[in-house]
Order: structure tokens, then C-alpha cells, then sequence
């Protein structure tokens, strides 16, 4: 019964005149972006962030969720019809979805994906509602201690659990951290690493970081790479006839959908995992569960349907720990954490009790958002593609100039574009070294967060550090840490030190049969 009042609460929020408008303004705009080939919900949300900034705290995050999980869908037309991966988490998705679109079954291609990212949303939505107030209340029995060792978890998860190399992930969350020093120190009222600018008093913004990072970063790169003018294909309408499966084609569905909304679901809760990480692994599953696994990659309907629904069930489930121990589960969370201080709502065991109408309006709202997008999904789809049609010199300093007027409008200073652009130069120069520039967005939103806790337990221990490692939930939190640096230190030695031994071995076989 709780359940049921606390829903009709959020109800009552979700479903007023402003909210349920802004939450279709995230969702279409997030499909919109998600077509996009390489820009994102990432860069979407940073450039939407400042627009946020005369809304009610709840309105404008439904609508930059709604941009967040609005884009794994528009990202999945992309790779259907084109094969154009909008977002990393729906390249898989072109697999199978864009064997069918050569084979005239687009339509049906694109009803799986919608059919199944609803399935998907709509599964991990329900865990959010049972398991978001559930660690909410465990972790109010935290202190600074656990708060400081469960952060410190969060990143290193966050660092190693994702792709690429670990060590560069390291790197670029310890540059977060120390931009995250920037500024005055709260304690003691001195400046930190301000160079005398007076600008930098406040700290770096965070709204110019991001957009930097992530948006211009990322319209360089796509400007300056060889394929950026290449020429697209054209697809030919479709009908909604064409996009209803057989009655033997919607009973194979099922079983990918409940398997992919499982994982994906799980995997989203966890740290530095994210939709790109479930919605292969759901691939992976179904292909090596299937009975014929040669028909994946020739237009299998499972191939479509189970990573659909595991991108879209982790995108929802990475709520969770955001909103019950305010800890981003990936960079775009980190986005969304920094938007709720940023409106003055402090995320953490605490939100859901002290904001309760926030809470369950934001989750009701993702039921809504969804239904929005079932119904406009398929029907625009032609405008989509049109889109698509936008030669990239026209679309790119279109979208460089917004992100530079939504720097400005932050605070009015002209400083902030600047910064925008300085941080655009260096994500374009990460992502020429392949540093992934998505950790330093997590160190710098939590490395505050961090520093405070961490005085603070050390004030009340009286500057003892052992007291991280008395109470047992902060060592067990700071060993799993370490093993989770550990771990991929010695495998890759091992890797290293085999290697040798197999080159050292061949040389000694090559020497002996030459004499």
C-alpha cells in the first residue's frame, strides 16, 4: 500500500501541464540526438543543461532524462536503416537490424526495437521503485566513512570496469580530481589552483566542462575525420504494415526481451558498466543460447531485440544508485548529479525522504517518457532520416555555436566559452591519444564530494586514517577497490611475463634448428 500512495504521489507531480511537456521535449529531443551518428546523450544533456536553469528542479530532470533514455532509441534507427550507430550502446544493434533492412524488413526491425526498449524501460523501472528506497534506507545507517569508501568505489569501478585501458582511466579520473580542487577551499577560505584568475574563484563550470569534453570535442573529431563527408544512403519509405512481425516471429521475441531486460538491468546498477557493456553482453548471451547461433548477423530477430532490451532496461536501472546513495553508475549519471546540486537538490540516502514528490514524479515520469516514445517512434521515423540528410558543414557549427551561447548563458560570462573551448581542444586531443575523457567528468563532479567526507571523518577521528579501515563497511568498500586495481595489474603482467617466455622459447627453437 505504501508502493501504491507513494506512485499516486508521483502521479500527481508527473502528470501536471509543465512536466508531462517538458518530458516530451526531452524524449523527442533525445531521439533526435540519438539519430545523430557519434554526438549523443551525452553531449545532448550538457548542452541542455543550461536551459534547465529557469525550470522547477523536477521538470528539468525529467527532461534530461528523458533525453537520457530518449536516445538509445533514436540511436537504434540510426543503426537499423543505416548502419549508423547513434550511441556506442546500439552498435550492436546494426548487426542484425540493418541485415533485415537490406532484406525490405526495416519496418519489422524498427517495431522489435521500439517493442523491446519499451519492454526493457518498463522492467527496470519496477526495480527502481523497489530497490532505490530499499538502499536508501541501508545507507542512512552511513556516515562520512562509508560515504567517502563507497565514492571511492564508484570511480574505481567506474575506471575499471569500463572499456579500454585501465591505467589511462586512472589517469583521466585523478585529472578530475584535480580539477575538482579548483577554486575557493570551503574550510579555510583560501584560493586553490586559481593562477590569480578571479573567474576561477568559484571553481571550473562544471556546464563548461562538460560541454567542452563531450560536445565540442566531439564536433571536431567528427569535422576533422575522413568520413565525415562520405555520402549516405537513402531509405525508401516505410509502411506500418510492414513493421507488424508474424505470429511466429512475435512468440521469439519474448524470450530475448525478459533475458536482455535481466541483464541489463543488472549490469546498469553497477558502476562504470552502462548500456554499451549490457547491450553486447545481451548479444553475446542470446547467440550463444541460440540453437542455430549462425543465423545472428543475417537478420536474427533475437539479434535485435535482447540488446534493445538491455540498453534501454540499463539506462533506467543506472538510477538506482544515483538516486538512492548519489553515486553516478556512468558519466551521463554523473550529468544528471551534477544538474540536481546545480538546482539545489542534494542526492543521497536523504532524496528520497526529504524529496519524496521528486523522487516518485521523476520515476513515474520515465513510464510516461516511454509511452511517448512507443507512440512517436515509429510514426517519425521519416523525419529522422531526413535529418540524416544534413550535410555536416551545415549541422556541425550550427552545434558548436548552441553550445557555445548555452556556455554563456550560465552566468553570463563570456569566460565560461572560453573554458568550453579550451576543454573541447583537450577532449579532441584525449580522444586523438584514445583517453577516454568520460572519467574526468566523474572525478571532478565527486572529487568535492570526496574531499568534505574525507575531512570530515578524519576531524571526527581526530586525523587517525585507520578509522576507514575500523568499521567494516568502509574496508570492505575500499578492498573491493583495491582488488578492482589489483586484479587487472596482475593478469596483464602474467599476460606480459607468458608472452615473454613463449617469444623466449621460439627464439631458443629457432637457434637450435639453425645449427
Amino acid at each position: 500500500m505504501e508502493i501504491l500512495s507513494n506512485l499516486a504521489l508521483g502521479a500527481e507531480t508527473a502528470f501536471q501541464f509543465d512536466a508531462i511537456l517538458f518530458c516530451f521535449v526531452g524524449v523527442f529531443v533525445g531521439t533526435f540526438v540519438g539519430a545523430l551518428p557519434g554526438i549523443g546523450p551525452l553531449a545532448a544533456i550538457s548542452v541542455a543543461l543550461p536551459l534547465t536553469f529557469g525550470l522547477q528542479p523536477t521538470v528539468a530532470l525529467i527532461m534530461l532524462a528523458g533525453i537520457f533514455y530518449g536516445a538509445q532509441y533514436g540511436g537504434s534507427v540510426t543503426s537499423i536503416l543505416l548502419n549508423l550507430p547513434g550511441t556506442a550502446s546500439t552498435a550492436v544493434t546494426a548487426l542484425d537490424g540493418y541485415p533485415m533492412t537490406k532484406r525490405g524488413r526495416a519496418g519489422l526491425a524498427l517495431f522489435i526495437n521500439a517493442f523491446a526498449s519499451f519492454c526493457g524501460s518498463s522492467f527496470a523501472i519496477v526495480l527502481v521503485i523497489g530497490f532505490a528506497p530499499l538502499i536508501a534506507s541501508v545507507a542512512l545507517t552511513f556516515n562520512s566513512t562509508e560515504y567517502f569508501s563507497v565514492m571511492v568505489l564508484g570511480l574505481v569501478a567506474a575506471s575499471t570496469l569500463s572499456n579500454g585501458s585501465t591505467a589511462k582511466a586512472l589517469v583521466m579520473t585523478s585529472l578530475g580530481l584535480l580539477l575538482g580542487l579548483v577554486g575557493m577551499d570551503l574550510n579555510s577560505g583560501t584560493m586553490r589552483f586559481t593562477f590569480g584568475v578571479l573567474e576561477l574563484s568559484d571553481g571550473v563550470s562544471l556546464v563548461a566542462v562538460a560541454m567542452g569534453l563531450f560536445g565540442v570535442a566531439e564536433i571536431v573529431s567528427k569535422m576533422t575525420s575522413s568520413g565525415s563527408h562520405a555520402a549516405r544512403p537513402r531509405i525508401s519509405g516505410i509502411s506500418m504494415r510492414a513493421m507488424l512481425p508474424s505470429r511466429e516471429e512475435f512468440g521469439r521475441l519474448w524470450a530475448p526481451i525478459l533475458r536482455g531486460s535481466v541483464l541489463g538491468s543488472a549490469i546498469g546498477a553497477l558502476p562504470g558498466a552502462g548500456p554499451t557493456i549490457a547491450s553486447f553482453m545481451a548479444y553475446a548471451a542470446e547467440k550463444k543460447w541460440a540453437r542455430d547461433p549462425g543465423k545472428f548477423g543475417q537478420g536474427a530477430v533475437e539479434g535485435v531485440a535482447a540488446p534493445e532490451a538491455a540498453n534501454n532496461a540499463s539506462v533506467q536501472s543506472a538510477f538506482i544508485p544515483t538516486l538512492s546513495l548519489g553515486i553516478p553508475g556512468d558519466v551521463v549519471m554523473a550529468i544528471l548529479l551534477g544538474a540536481m546540486m546545480m538546482h539545489g537538490v542534494v542526492p543521497g540516502p536523504q532524496f528520497i525522504s526529504s524529496e519524496p514528490a521528486m523522487f516518485w514524479g521523476l520515476i513515474v515520469s520515465f513510464w510516461i517518457g516511454n509511452v511517448m516514445l512507443l507512440v512517436l517512434n515509429l510514426p517519425l521515423i521519416g523525419i529522422y532520416v531526413k535529418i540524416l540528410s544534413v550535410p555536416g558543414r551545415i549541422l556541425y557549427p550550427a552545434v558548436i555555436f548552441f553550445i557555445c551561447l548555452g556556455s554563456y548563458s550560465v552566468a553570463n560570462n563570456v569566460f565560461d566559452i572560453f573554458v568550453t573551448l579550451l576543454f573541447g581542444v583537450l577532449g579532441y586531443v584525449l580522444i586523438w591519444f584514445e583517453y577516454s575523457p568520460a572519467p574526468v567528468l566523474l572525478g571532478f563532479i565527486l572529487g568535492p564530494l570526496m574531499e568534505e567526507n574525507l575531512r570530515r571523518s578524519l576531524v571526527i577521528a581526530h586525523g587517525d586514517p585507520t578509522v576507514f579501515l575500523e568499521r567494516p563497511v568502509s574496508m570492505a568498500l575500499l578492498s573491493i577497490s583495491l582488488l578492482l586495481i589489483v586484479v587487472p595489474a596482475v593478469r596483464y603482467a602474467i599476460r606480459r611475463s607468458g608472452g615473454s617466455r613463449w617469444r623466449a622459447g621460439t627464439e631458443i627453437q629457432e637457434s637450435e634448428a639453425g645449427r
